[in-house]
């Protein structure tokens, strides 16, 4: 387990479907990953979902992942293996969570 000062949360956020089910309650779609900065390593991730399935199943395919490198690996494994409606969103929502690690990793954790 890492120590807590080398670790970082970030949150992306997408919209999801008018007809989605977490429009209805959340008005948007959330994913926040809890990321170790010394090996890029997510150690623990949350979403906003309606079925208790589907924030296990996303933690599944990401927990134990690195964070950086290509993005396309991570777009491809939820394409391949994630088919409910908000399957877009959870791309676009990790992509912006990413993006967002790199620049506070650059920022804060550059010289350790």
């Amino acid at each position: 387990m890492a120590a807590i000062d080398e670790t970082v949360y970030v949150i992306g956020q997408s919209r999801t479907n008018t007809d989605n089910a977490i429009t209805s309650r959340f008005n948007a779609f959330f994913i926040a990953f809890e990321i170790n900065v010394r090996s890029d390593i997510i150690l623990d991730m949350g979403c906003t979902h309606t079925i208790e399935i589907t924030e296990r199943f996303l933690r599944g395919l990401m927990v134990g992942k690195k964070c950086t490198g290509p993005f396309d690996i991570f777009e491809s494994e939820i394409m391949r293996r994630y088919h409910g409606s908000s399957q877009r969103a959870i791309i676009v929502s990790c992509k912006e969570a990413f993006r967002q690690y790199r620049q506070i990793k650059e920022k804060y954790y550059q010289n350790r």
